[in-house]
């Protein structure tokens, strides 16, 4: 197996972990080892790492990626959000950085074969994890008119939810919706013409995003992620989150912010002093998200939606 993916971010990434030669840092998405690969190196020779990931392929890549590194490496096939549950295993208290980065990889895009995009026709599977029974195919096939157009409104933000849905129906009454090339063209044949003429990316964009955090409970798991993340956390510890659409980044900036001096307290703003007992534990390093530049981006197209918070732990 080839595990092709460029990681996003990647000078930026390191600099913000604050990398420590002796240091314990988690890469909750392995991904095709680029981030994992370079906090290994820059926290030589005795900096551990453990490297998480949903996907086998990911897994699978890793072992065979970060050998050079044995003995400082351990791996999980698993969710970023059981990462407390993996650090009791390892016995391990509090790290020095966590990164997570929540965009799909090059490879499961288009070496997978897991119907992550609509440009191959394949099998709607978008599980990230195969042993989830889930596929995006359940969902097309046994989903009411109503749940299909909330996941495609409220994941996807899709204006035309309703009739995409409708459409979904009348359809699957004729034959089942498997493949991606049948779900995107019922798709572009929904959406007026003006429409598509005047949209930057295909019609079936945010549909597909939709099922796909549907299919493997994205936004579930990164709220579960980012409410234990602080406590993972060592004094000074940095948290690295690199999401790639608004519901992500929402998730990740309230997140933070609710732990922030000045925001968590829920007191009435009006009160002389705090009595809600609200102690803040994180502040944000950035001011804004980091982005990545134009080289980046001349030279890795996915990276153009990325954006990175960076928090530290007080």
């Amino acid at each position: 197996m080839i595990f092709t993916h460029k990681s996003v971010l990647p000078k930026e990434t390191c600099h913000h972990l604050n990398l420590k030669q002796n240091g314990i840092y988690v890469d909750g998405t392995l991904g095709g080892c680029g981030h994992s690969r370079r906090i290994l190196e820059k926290t030589a020779p005795s900096g551990i790492l453990i490297g998480i990931d949903q996907d086998a392929d990911a897994i699978e890549n890793a072992r065979k990626e970060l050998m050079p590194f044995h003995g400082r490496v351990f791996l999980f096939h698993d969710n970023f959000s059981s990462l407390p549950d993996i650090l009791n295993k390892l016995e391990i208290k509090a790290v020095d950085g966590i990164l997570v980065d929540l965009g799909l990889s090059f490879h499961q895009l288009m070496e997978s074969n897991r119907g992550f995009s609509f440009k191959k026709d394949e099998f709607l599977d978008m599980r990230m994890d195969t042993r989830n029974n889930l596929t995006a195919a359940d969902i097309i096939e046994n989903y009411s008119e109503k749940e299909l157009t909330d996941i495609f409104f409220r994941y996807g933000e899709e204006r035309m939810s309703r009739k995409i849905s409708r459409k979904i129906v009348e359809q699957r009454r004729v034959a089942p919706i498997k493949t991606t090339a049948q779900l995107a063209a019922l798709i572009r044949e929904t959406m007026p013409a003006k429409l598509i003429h005047t949209q930057k990316t295909d019609p079936a964009t945010r549909v597909f995003q939709a099922l796909r955090i549907a299919v493997n409970k994205e936004l579930e798991q990164l709220e579960i992620f980012m409410n234990k993340a602080p406590e993972m956390l060592k004094s000074s510890g940095r948290l690295c989150v690199i999401s790639f659409h608004s519901l992500e980044d929402r998730i990740v900036k309230q997140a933070i912010r609710s732990r922030e001096e000045g925001y968590g307290c829920s007191c009435p703003r009006d009160f002389p002093r705090c009595t809600c007992g609200f102690v803040p534990d994180l502040k944000s390093i950035t001011r804004k998200p980091v982005i990545p530049g134009n080289d980046e981006i001349h030279e890795n197209p996915l990276s153009r939606s990325a954006k990175m918070r960076v928090a530290e732990k007080l």
